[in-house]
């Protein structure tokens, strides 16, 4: 089915808006500065979203929504398919950057996309507790239950994003996440 004229350009507006944030940071984007990118006057670009917070919710659900194309849904993955995600955004800085940096500015007070990403948060563990539930059922082999052990899987994919971004060279995201999975299974790195 096609999209419409209307979804098009929300399409355009996000596209734009995920390259403005990547460029100046969520604070330093203007709305004016994503009109200006896709040929639209301020009005106009809220006739599409009517605020600057509703823009962002949909960049970063849009954003979401690259993680699981082209592949299963979310609860199709399995902690091989989580490898490949981490490949996958290896080749993307852009947009893991801009996830990053609205990450890390969310922690403030008052930021619109905190309860967005706390939301998200509470749902990634659980979604992580179900993967390493399907790997290893209810205890790995060092005991941790997939309830406990989410949260730490969760923290080295974002941290291995973090330290990759600071210094790609030295950082071999999709290896050291490959290194992680191995101690999981209770071995250690390759030697």
């Amino acid at each position: 089915m096609a999209r419409t004229r209307s979804e098009e350009r929300r399409a355009d507006i996000v596209r734009a808006a995920l390259e403005v944030i990547a460029e100046r940071g969520y604070r330093g984007a203007s709305l004016g500065s994503v009109a200006e990118r896709v040929g639209l006057t301020q009005q106009g670009l809220l006739h599409h979203f009517p605020t600057k917070e509703a823009l962002l919710v949909a960049v970063l659900e849009e954003r979401d929504r690259w993680d699981t194309s082209g592949g299963p849904g979310r609860e199709g993955w399995r902690l091989d398919l989580l490898d490949a995600l981490v490949e996958y955004n290896a080749v993307r800085p852009g947009i893991v950057q801009t996830f990053s940096a609205l990450l890390g500015e969310s922690v403030t007070d008052g930021h619109p996309a905190r309860e967005f990403f706390t939301g998200r948060y509470a749902q990634v563990r659980a979604h992580m507790a179900e993967v390493l539930r399907l790997e290893f059922g209810d205890r790995l082999p060092d005991g941790l239950t997939p309830e406990r052990a989410a949260p730490l899987l969760t923290a080295v994919m974002d941290g291995l994003q973090y330290q990759w971004l600071l210094d790609p060279s030295a950082v071999d995201m999709p290896g050291a996440f490959r290194d992680f999975v191995r101690l999981l299974h209770g071995g250690g790195a390759p030697s």
